[in-house]
């Protein structure tokens, strides 16, 4: 007589996410933290060291609000498919299939007691240690990209946009005072002069220099945060 099909064959559809969800996340994962390392570290250093100083400024104000955009609807995309993965109720899902089992098994030992079949109650196939593993694994990586959508938000919404709208107002004062297409090094000295000299542009370099601080801050957190998730991926692949 042929075998019972097992309860979590049966569930498999249910739990293991599609080759698509699993192509998407990847691909949302990758693609956000590639242009974020990109961006932050070849881009911006290679530009700021060959472009007039109003030159560069003018590309990033153009382009920070593409890539705060892209990186905060990556961030959310890749939360919603992980969701979707790994709802809430698969804990119990679990449990109720390992229960399941254990009472099957338990009537199968009874009609055959010398019966030694592997895999059975001294060889559960996800023991609680390592399914209570999975959930922290599964809660962390919730954790990681909440903070990576906090910290898209907060640049695209606030400390970026901030950040542009004073590099604008700084550009206007310092053209009236013939200043801005300076490349490199030789762009601190003239400027140092100025803050010095004008209060009004003190204040604005300085409310500048804290908002392009936090902005970095929350660019780097969300760089962390990709590249914690890009190596939990990494560190469930069987094989290249």
């Amino acid at each position: 007589m042929k075998g019972a099909v097992p309860i979590q064959d049966a569930m498999a559809s249910d739990t293991e996410p599609s080759n698509t969800i699993k192509l998407l996340h990847l691909l949302f994962l990758s693609t956000s933290w590639g242009m974020q390392v990109w961006v932050t570290f070849v881009a911006g250093f290679v530009m700021s060291r060959h472009l007039p100083r109003h030159t560069f400024g003018s590309i990033q104000r153009e382009f920070f609000p593409y890539y705060f955009h892209i990186s905060s609807t990556c961030a959310f995309l890749n939360l919603t498919l992980f969701a979707m993965s790994h709802p809430s109720e698969r804990l119990g899902k679990e449990h109720m299939t390992q229960t399941m089992e254990i009472h099957a098994r338990l009537k199968e030992t009874h009609k055959h007691p010398n019966c030694s079949e592997p895999g059975g109650l001294g060889e559960e196939r996800n023991p609680p240690e390592q399914r209570g593993a999975q959930g922290g694994l599964h809660s962390l990586q919730t954790i990681t990209f909440l903070v990576c959508i906090a910290a898209s938000v907060l640049n695209t919404q606030w400390f970026g946009q901030v950040a542009s709208d004073t590099v604008a107002q700084l550009q206007l004062a310092e053209r009236s005072h013939g200043l801005g297409q300076e490349v490199g090094p030789a762009a601190s000295e003239p400027r140092r002069r100025l803050r010095a000299s004008s209060p009004s542009y003190r204040q604005l370099a300085r409310s500048f220099a804290l908002h392009h601080a936090l902005s970095s801050l929350c660019n780097l957190l969300c760089i962390v945060c990709n590249g914690l998730s890009l190596q939990q991926l990494a560190a469930q692949l069987s094989a290249l």
